[in-house]
């Protein structure tokens, strides 16, 4: 068995929502796309069948990753026992000499990753340097400019 996807309460609300809404409403929507395109006549040459077809397999993709998710993940919950050290779940805010510049980095589950939003992966190349990680540590991040080091300045649950 795959490594579980690990997500937070709120992710995994919008996963399953997202999951609802694909079965009850877009599964019809699409139906009727289909039923409408094959009205046209002739399937051989019909654009909109082609196109109605290919959001069904997209769908149809989209709802099987979200149940493979679901039916393999772990829930990080915010109360988990925070011992002071850079784990999924915490903020930690580094700071970066080379560029003299302080950052804030959640650290979060690969499905809920966005780097522009200061939310990184655990199993990014820096999010895993972090991990288990405390105030004062120096941590070093091979990266494509070469290797960035990073001092914590501070680490909390957020």
């Amino acid at each position: 068995m795959a490594n579980p996807v690990k997500l937070t309460p709120a992710r995994l609300k919008e996963l399953q929502e997202e999951l609802a809404w694909m079965k009850s409403v877009r599964e019809k929507e699409v139906a009727e796309l289909i039923k409408e395109a094959r009205s046209f006549g002739d399937l051989s040459e019909n654009s909109e069948y082609d196109e109605a077809k290919e959001q069904q397999g997209k769908l149809y993709s989209r709802e099987a990753e979200v149940e493979a998710i679901l039916e393999n993940y772990e829930l990080i919950t915010e109360d988990s026992a925070f011992d002071g050290t850079a784990g999924i779940g915490t903020t930690v805010k580094v700071f970066d000499p080379e560029l003299d510049m302080e950052q804030e980095l959640r650290i979060v589950g690969s499905q809920e990753a966005d780097p522009m939003e200061g939310r990184i992966s655990d199993e990014s190349p820096l999010g895993s340097a972090l991990l288990g990680k405390a105030v004062g540590d120096v941590v070093q991040v091979e990266a494509p400019v070469g290797t960035v080091e990073y001092r914590i300045m501070d680490i909390y649950m957020s």
